[in-house]
């Protein structure tokens, strides 16, 4: 008998272009199989696409890299056979009598013939369209079986305009698939519109009753105190007689240590006529007080492990269901004073600081691993809301994972956007795509598939643009919520009304397009944006910008030059020019291959100038990138602290354009494809932190913001002014402050510039701190100069050397490190009236809740918080090694700021050629592109995993250590 459950098929495929292969798919599967990659097979990249298995095998160059991708033939010129391709596999399987088996396609890019074993089945159109085929009869007595898929193009692939644009020539609107495929302004045409068996394939062995689609659902009553949790799945009798089953649900959680404790096990009898598929409700499950889901900085998130099995008399198990569920109930409204939607959590307002987001690949190349670190990386910004932007995929359940366990609340769109359907040049068709049932039939699919998400926050239409009036009407009634969910108190479900488990989802709010209904002006006019650098006080004042909620607003993206290096031939490393204009402006000219990637400017020519020259004109790549660096901190920060001043007083909530890229494209992003953080990934993290001191940049004003639902009492807030000498010329505490929650407190006015002389260029340390230990809640570091001034005179200070005493400690588990820095300014001994200069840092509990009687180092608050998840717990099971303390000294014989300090870590090579990049990517840090006064120190953790056999070091450089690197381990 073959075990019950899913087997991934994700190894051993080959591909081959269907103009090269003669053989028929009848053929392939029975006496002709390809016996490995030889011509014209080769190896596969499954999940992935036609160009992803192209691109690794270097048929074609790697489209990422400089221009190579304008040297791979479009689907417009090749035509669809082209990236016709057919993909093949074989698999293992012997069942007993009374097993089934389905083959099952999660998604294909965008219509398929299937064979198996000499069998052919069709799957037919639709990108987001999951596939189940029962393929019992046809297996291989021998347990051997061959499979072999023909896949072919979307129908519309569309042509690329000369001048390009936002969808190319908009055809691929008339599919149901992914719309920036033709180029947007943030990418170049992928070649072969994503053509492939793009996610999970997979196998599953059932008795003769199979459970489809399981729906959970919470709800909540006497404020949160009672929960209920309602269940309905789809039953399929697929035998010849009546199945009488014993139908478990069983609610787990997990323990300390790895030990689960079941909180619930019902049994309930059912039986299902012969060939029929029924929905069963389980009678509902009562909790007292349960954990609750809570978004990243608010609390902990929660997860229950909930199972569903279903028992055959006469047979024993015949189905197995699983997936990990967080009570919690997520409710929005327009709110009336600004206009602005307003979400709350477990009836507490949130106020959402959060980032658009594309896709992790563009090649579809997609995995969990890629997966947790792009949702890890958001979490350590502190974000709480990530948009999947309509142009990109319907995300897949590995992405609503991590979300789930690293509290990253999801908006989803389906696949409209205006520049596709409706609007552009030329004119695209505004009617969405051509198949309007296929659009319906895609949408109800994908919430079946991601309805049980905890993450998952709301649906919306499309962006910047409704779907048509038939669609629209549709998505309305099927997303409907159950009256349960449509009020903001608490009613007890009464006897008349259904189980909302019994909806499609009923439980989350359907948005019709990202600029309506409490987005942007709420009426879909173009109030979103702006998308390039601003003058950093601008995003304080009241007319920046007028609506409650804006859904995208973007800026620059420039990464590091070892980055550019990377991805870019040397003709790439040419800096923009800087032109001068007659109104005393700056105008970049980028080089062509940025402005192929896409290269967003450091000026604005008549409204903003040019904020990398205010640190004085670059005078190469190394230059240009790290004064970019300063600029990417500064304006990031600058852009959520001017919306969080106004929190709850003009705006609920923003997102930006954008977190990251799915290529290597240079701009909007806080990391590269390459997973290395920019500067402005640390401004965003410490804008964006729960409880946050901050600097009013349009009235100079001190602000603490409180976005939490604990009230903070004996604090104090430390304000230091440093110049470029390593004097502190102003130092003022503001003590025995009450800051009540979710309010946003102006505590004084920085009095330093107004004072008789001050510096054109300062330095000023903000501190949070409480006033029984000094522990610290929030540090915020600001380079400042006096208005119509500039940054130049920190070029001179380059040259200052400040020394340094770094003591490090390593532990790691065979390929896994973690690294605790400690960074001391060594150039000054600490001022006694400083009482902050250690930098001990309240640790931030599961709960949401400061320790405030701790001493201890900061912990990375979301590897903290994550001592609940399932993964992590496992992780810190294995014994590690420790190393002993190493401590490094950097000499200098200056007094200062030790201004701008970046930690990344490096292969140890002995053979290392000129120019190699040794990067070892991703890496978590707690910190990173931080500055220490004289006499301050600060601890800094980060994880990472390296190559097996690689060695790693960690070095540290920064703005007067641009000219050496000092390896510190």
């Amino acid at each position: 008998m073959a075990e019950i459950g899913k087997t991934l098929l994700e190894s051993g495929w080959l591909a081959a272009r269907s103009t090269e292969v003669e053989l028929t798919g009848s053929q392939l599967t029975t006496t002709h199989p390809p016996t490995g990659p030889t011509s014209p097979w080769m190896e596969a990249v499954v999940p992935g696409t036609v160009l992803a298995t192209l691109v690794k095998n270097k048929v074609v160059a790697d489209p990422f890299y400089g221009l190579e991708n304008e040297m791979i033939i479009d689907i417009a010129d090749s035509g669809r056979e082209y990236y016709t391709f057919w993909f093949f596999t074989k698999f293992q399987c012997k069942l007993s009598a009374a097993q089934h088996l389905d083959l099952n396609f999660r998604a294909i890019n965008y219509s398929a013939e299937v064979y198996l074993n000499g069998h052919k089945m069709v799957l037919p159109k639709g990108m987001f369209r999951r596939h189940s085929l029962e393929v019992t009869d046809i297996l291989n007595p021998d347990g051997e079986n061959f499979l072999a898929v023909l896949v072919h193009p979307p129908d519309h692939p569309g042509r690329i305009p000369p001048e390009g644009g936002q969808g190319g020539d908009h055809e691929i609107g008339k599919d149901v698939a992914t719309q920036y495929v033709e180029g947007w302004d943030w990418i170049a045409p992928v070649r072969d519109r994503n053509t492939g068996i793009w996610d999970e394939v997979s196998i599953s062995v059932t008795g003769p009753v199979k459970t489809i689609d399981p729906h959970l659902v919470s709800s909540f009553f006497d404020q949160y105190t009672r929960a209920y949790l309602h269940a309905t799945t789809e039953l399929e009798n697929r035998s010849a007689w009546v199945a009488d089953c014993s139908l478990n649900i069983q609610v787990a959680t997990e323990l300390e240590g790895s030990v689960c404790l079941i909180e619930h096990l019902q049994t309930q009898h059912v039986s299902v006529p012969p060939g029929a598929r029924i929905q069963y409700t389980f009678p509902k499950l009562s909790f007292y007080k349960p954990n609750l889901w809570w978004p990243n900085g608010l609390g902990k998130q929660s997860l229950y492990n909930v199972s569903i099995t279903v028992d055959v008399k006469g047979y024993g198990e015949s189905d197995t269901w699983g997936h990990l569920f967080g009570f919690r109930k997520i409710e929005s409204h327009i709110d009336s004073a600004t206009g602005g939607r307003l979400f709350k959590v477990n009836g507490q307002p949130i106020f959402i600081r959060g980032g658009n987001w594309i896709l992790s690949d563009c090649l579809l190349r997609l995995s969990k691993e890629r997966y947790k670190t792009d949702i890890k990386f958001h979490a350590d910004m502190n974000l709480n809301m990530i948009r999947c932007w309509g142009g990109g995929l319907a995300e897949r359940p590995e992405f609503y994972h991590y979300c789930d366990v690293y509290g990253l609340l999801v908006w989803q769109e389906f696949w409209i956007t205006g520049d596709v359907d409706g609007r552009g040049i030329p004119v695209s068709n505004p009617d969405g795509p051509l198949d309007h049932d296929l659009f319906m039939l895609c949408a109800r699919d994908t919430v079946k598939l991601l309805r049980n998400h905890p993450s998952l926050a709301l649906w919306v239409g499309g962006n910047e643009q409704v779907p048509p009036d038939d669609i629209n009407t549709a998505l309305k009634n099927d997303l409907k919520l159950h009256p349960l969910f449509e009020s903001h108190g608490e009613n007890a479900l009464s006897i008349e009304e259904e189980d909302p488990s019994q909806y499609l989802d009923g439980t989350r709010v359907y948005i019709q397009g990202s600029m309506w209904d409490g987005f942007a002006n709420g009426k879909g006019d173009f109030t979103d944006g702006p998308y390039e650098i601003q003058n950093s006080e601008d995003f304080f004042k009241d007319n920046f910008y007028n609506y409650g909620f804006n859904p995208e607003v973007g800026s620059v993206g420039m990464p590091v030059a070892a980055t550019i290096r990377a991805t870019m031939p040397p003709k790439g490393w040419q800096i923009p020019l800087f032109k001068k204009l007659t109104n005393g402006y700056t105008e970049e000219v980028p080089n062509p291959i940025w402005e192929y990637h896409k290269y967003i400017p450091y000026s604005k020519p008549g409204k903003v100038h040019d904020q990398i020259e205010l640190y004085g004109i670059p005078k190469d790549l190394d230059d240009f990138c790290l004064k970019a660096q300063l600029v990417n901190y500064v304006q990031y920060r600058a852009l959520l602290e001017g919306w969080t001043s106004r929190m709850w007083s003009k705006y609920t909530g923003v997102l930006i354009w954008k977190t990251q890229n799915p290529w290597s494209g240079l701009r909007g992003q806080f990391y590269d494809y390459l997973l290395d953080q920019t500067a402005g990934f640390y401004g965003c993290r410490c804008a964006a932190e729960p409880i946050h001191v901050q600097l009013n940049l349009a009235t100079y004003f001190i602000e603490v913001v409180n976005t939490t639902s604990e009230e903070l009492s004996n604090v104090a807030v430390e304000a230091s002014v440093w110049d470029l000498e390593g004097a502190c010329p102003s130092y003022n505490v503001f003590d025995k402050l009450f800051l009540p929650p979710k309010k946003v407190m102006s505590i004084s006015e920085l009095n330093y510039p107004k004072s008789e002389s001050p510096k054109p260029v300062y330095f000023l340390l903000l501190k949070l701190y409480n006033l029984s230990n000094n522990s610290i809640i929030s540090r915020n570091f600001y380079w400042l100069y006096l208005p119509g001034g500039d940054y130049k005179l920190l070029e001179p200070y380059q040259n200052n050397r400040i020394p340094l005493l770094i003591t490090s400690k390593t532990s790691h588990k065979d390929d896994s490190y973690e690294i605790e820095m400690n960074v001391q300014n060594k150039s000054e001994k600490p001022d006694p009236k400083i009482l902050t200069y250690k930098n001990n840092f309240a640790i931030r509990h599961e709960d949401g809740e400061f320790d405030m009687a701790s001493l201890e180092p900061i912990h990375d608050k979301t590897e903290e918080k994550q001592k609940v998840g399932l993964f992590q717990r496992l992780y810190r099971q294995f014994p590690r090694e420790t190393d002993g303390s190493k401590i490094t000294e950097i000499k200098g014989s200056d007094v200062g700021v030790a201004f701008f300090l970046k930690i990344s870590v490096h292969a140890l090579k002995t053979d290392n050629r000129g120019g190699e990049d040794t990067r070892i990517l991703p890496v978590h840090y707690s910190d990173n592109y931080f500055s220490l006064v004289p006499g301050e120190e600060m601890s800094i953790k980060m994880s990472f995993e390296v190559p097996q056999g690689v060695i790693p070091r960690v070095t540290l450089e920064g703005w007067n250590y641009q000219s050496e690197v000092h390896t510190v381990i």
